[in-house]
């Protein structure tokens, strides 16, 4: 294999496989100096100010004279004088392409009721506050496998019983965005299919009020839905044991539920992206892209989110909208976004970590670019606000932060049943009640991490695997997934630290 990759005939860099020593001859020129493996050499000479291509597209401004051969990073390379804001062609809907022939695939899932189908069985603990976080906590930690086991033998259906808490609900806006984004959230979870299930233990004084949160969400108390606040209860301990007994009633008819063959077009997967690396746009994002057009062909659901990582590929995006106004939407959100950083005295290219820039990735443009191959090449159906229920089939797209656990929550609301998580830096992170898949870009992350990664799209840059092949590795471990084969970090007990609803607006 050579030791670099080119992306496109036109780029004008390409990208370390592995590290590079000066002196090493690439592509009929010298490296200049060390190259960490997935960063960038620079495959031509550029003056200040001019553009740089990566998959053809702009990554960036030279910020001084750059020599072929020279790494190409920070010291280099910038979003240029109007931080990343030159207009892009946002040509609605010129990409767009027939429907692919359905195809049909099926998975062992859990029907409900409704029709909805589950890929997991929880009972849930909502907070409505953080002041009922403790209690909440508590009610979940009796139902506890690791230190009460005997709790949830009887019931081997059951997956377990989580709580699901978070640090605001108060000190807000009772009728701000802050506050609606909230009742949302706690709506999408509380009537999320993988829930047989849930209760909502508040505090009582809160602004987030129970009853009023039940209106606004046009939902009522039932056998499957059970309220109740600290202060009406009697204390903590009262609140504790109200808790338990509710979960006790609930355990035997969530464990009558038993799995059974469902169409893949159940399956609704949230797309993530955290540590990222110079290899993530190469090797795991176009692959789950790959797996994603596989799950639009069976009548699937993906949803792509984390705007401030579109942010300079959205008009890949709006090229494939099946309607003007819904790249328009996504357009919007991007203006909200530019807005709502500048208020906050910063920019959007202050999204990519440390560790992005450690593996290689030098500004948001770049990173973007690569974050958007999740997506596959399906046709954009819709565009979601955070945490709005999605309704419509196929490829779509939903506005949250790039911060992971905060984007994953607000999926996870709109109804995704299955996360699937690329990282080539090495994040550790879980879903609950929705099991989320790791799939590591790099197989140096891979033999490193392999306890927490559950394929390795590494082999993609190894040249041992295509990303065609790796696309239906991917799809097929969803499939298994969504039978209830457990994922690497429902293994190690991710899932309840890792709900984080947005929180915009003041804190009062």
């Amino acid at each position: 294999m050579t030791p670099f990759i080119r992306l496109h005939p036109a780029d004008d860099v390409v990208i370390a496989r592995n590290q590079l020593v000066g002196g090493a001859a690439v592509e009929g020129f010298t490296v200049r100096g060390l190259v960490p493996a997935g960063h960038k050499v620079a495959a031509r000479a550029l003056g200040p100010g001019e553009p740089v291509r990566r998959y053809n597209q702009i990554i960036g401004f030279a910020s001084r004279p750059i020599a072929p051969g020279d790494h190409v990073h920070t010291h280099n390379l910038d979003m240029g004088p109007d931080k990343g804001q030159f207009e892009r062609d946002y040509a609605y809907g010129s990409d767009l392409k027939p429907a692919p022939a359905r195809r049909e695939a099926r998975f062992m899932g859990i029907r409900r009721a409704d029709g909805r189908v589950a890929t997991r069985n929880y009972i849930g603990i909502l907070s409505s506050v953080n002041c009922s976080a403790t209690a909440a906590r508590a009610i979940a930690d009796h139902f506890s496998r690791q230190t009460n086991p005997a709790a949830l033998a009887p019931f081997p259906n059951v997956d377990g019983v989580v709580a699901l808490t978070h640090g605001t609900g108060c000190g807000m806006d009772t009728e701000g965005l802050g506050m609606q984004i909230l009742e949302r959230t706690l709506a999408g979870y509380a009537t999320h299919a993988n829930f047989w299930g849930v209760l909502v233990v508040g505090l009582g004084c809160e602004a987030n009020q129970i009853n009023a949160w039940l209106a606004h969400s046009r939902l009522r108390e039932g056998d499957t839905l059970k309220v109740f606040n600290i202060q009406d209860t009697g204390g903590t301990r009262r609140t504790v044991e109200k808790g338990i007994a509710l979960v006790q009633q609930m355990l035997p008819r969530a464990n009558q539920v038993q799995r059974e063959p469902c169409g893949a077009e159940h399956i609704t997967i949230g797309l993530q992206c955290g540590g990222s690396d110079g290899y993530s746009g190469i090797s795991a994002n176009p692959a789950l892209g790959a797996a994603v057009d596989l799950l639009v062909a069976h009548g699937g659901t993906a949803i792509l989110s984390e705007t401030p990582e579109i942010y300079g590929a959205e008009h890949l995006l709006t090229r494939r909208a099946v309607r003007p106004e819904v790249g328009q939407k996504l357009v919007e959100r991007i203006r909200w976004w530019e807005h709502y950083t500048a208020i906050n005295q910063g920019e959007m290219n202050n999204n990519p970590s440390p560790g992005n820039k450690a593996g290689g990735l030098t500004t948001i443009l770049e990173k973007s670019l690569g974050a958007v191959a999740k997506g596959g090449t399906s046709n954009l159906e819709a565009v979601y606000e955070y945490a709005e229920p999605v309704a419509a089939r196929g490829f779509v797209y939903m506005d949250t932060p790039g911060y992971d656990p905060v984007s994953a929550t607000g999926q996870v609301a709109g109804g995704a049943n299955l996360i699937c998580f690329t990282t080539g830096r090495g994040s550790a992170y879980g879903c609950a009640p929705s099991p989320s898949l790791k799939l590591a870009t790099n197989s140096a992350l891979w033999q490193r991490q392999e306890e927490d990664m559950d394929i390795n799209c590494g082999e993609i840059i190894d040249g041992t695997a295509s990303i065609q092949a790796m696309g239906q590795r991917i799809f097929e471990l969803v499939l298994a997934t969504a039978s209830g084969e457990p994922t690497k970090s429902e293994r190690h007990g991710y899932g309840q630290n890792e709900f984080v609803p947005w929180q915009v607006g003041a804190v009062m």
